[in-house]
C-alpha cells in the first residue's frame, strides 16, 4: 500500500508565508511527478504546482512567484514554499504523488493526502 500525508498547514496573515510537506511511504518502487493541488470551498480542486523527477517545474499563474516546490527523492518527500500569501490562497491543499508500487513496478497511479488546511487571513 502507497501513503501520502500533508502536513505544515495553518492560519496565517496575509503576506505571510508557510511550508507544506508531505511525504509518501509505503511499498514504492519509484515516484513520478508529484504536485500540489488545492480546493476552496465550492470550487473544484485545481493545481497549484507539479515537479517532475527531471525538468521543468510547473505553476499555477496565480501563485508563480511566490511559491516554490520542491522534492527530496532520498526522503520521498514534496515540499511548497508559501510567501506572500493572499486570502484567496485560502484552501485545503492536497499533496498528489504519481506511484508505480512494488507489485506493478511499471504502472503509475496517482495517489493523494488528506488534505492540509492553509487559511489567510485579511
Amino acid at each position: 500500500q502507497v501513503h501520502v500525508v500533508e502536513s505544515g498547514g495553518g492560519l496565517v496573515q496575509a503576506g505571510g508565508s508557510l511550508r507544506l510537506a508531505c511525504a509518501v511511504s509505503g511499498s514504492i518502487y519509484s515516484i513520478n511527478v508529484m504536485g500540489w493541488y488545492r480546493q476552496a470551498p465550492g470550487k473544484q480542486r485545481e493545481l497549484v504546482a507539479t515537479i517532475p523527477v527531471v525538468g521543468n517545474t510547473v505553476y499555477a499563474d496565480s501563485v508563480k512567484g511566490r511559491f516554490t516546490i520542491s522534492r527530496d527523492d532520498a526522503k520521498n518527500t514534496v515540499h511548497l514554499q508559501m510567501h506572500s500569501l493572499k486570502p484567496e490562497d485560502t484552501a485545503v491543499y492536497y499533496c498528489n504523488a504519481r506511484v508505480a508500487g512494488t507489485m506493478s513496478p511499471g504502472l503509475y497511479g496517482d495517489y493523494w493526502g488528506q488534505g492540509t488546511q492553509v487559511t489567510v487571513s485579511s
